[in-house]
């Protein structure tokens, strides 16, 4: 069991635990969070839903992402995982209560000025503070960039359940 598995089922754990729905956000890990999670049986108590939104157009149709924002900064900042995460909770509501979120360029090379493996994570319970991390991987390669994503979110996720 790796990692991530184990992180993957403490969050399902302790969401089941105190009767909560969550759900993704992805864009870099495009869906890989949601999989990691269902990926243990009995995940469908918890997970309710995920959007992968890979392109500015996706974030903005699907999450209400402003289309301002994302020209003037680009994806891959705190701001834009912070609404993705406000949006979500938004779609989702009522049944969604926890959401996380990521954002950022895998590889291989930089893009919007942001250097490969930059990644804005962040993570929300309703009617709570969303909280935030950014993260430097390094040029480490496209999946473990990935990989990283996915443990560093199932862990914020565990964080924003206090």
């Amino acid at each position: 069991m790796s990692e991530a598995d184990d992180l993957a089922r403490e969050l399902l754990d302790r969401c089941r635990a105190r009767g909560l729905r969550l759900a993704t956000a992805e864009s870099l890990t495009a869906g890989l969070i949601a999989s990691t999670l269902c990926a243990i049986p009995g995940a469908s108590d918890v997970v309710d839903r995920g959007w992968v939104v890979y392109t500015y157009a996706a974030k903005t149709a699907m999450l209400g992402v402003d289309a301002a924002l994302l020209a003037r900064e680009g994806a891959v900042n705190e701001a834009v995982a912070r609404a993705m995460v406000d949006g979500a909770l938004r779609e989702g509501a009522p049944e969604v209560s926890l959401v996380v979120a990521v954002t950022g360029v895998a590889g291989p090379g930089a893009s919007e000025g942001r250097p490969a493996g930059r990644v804005h994570l962040a993570a929300a319970l309703r009617g709570h503070a969303t909280r935030h991390a950014q993260r430097d991987y390094g040029a480490i390669g496209r999946n473990e960039v990935r990989e990283a994503t996915v443990r560093d979110a199932l862990r914020l996720a565990l964080e924003a359940l206090g």
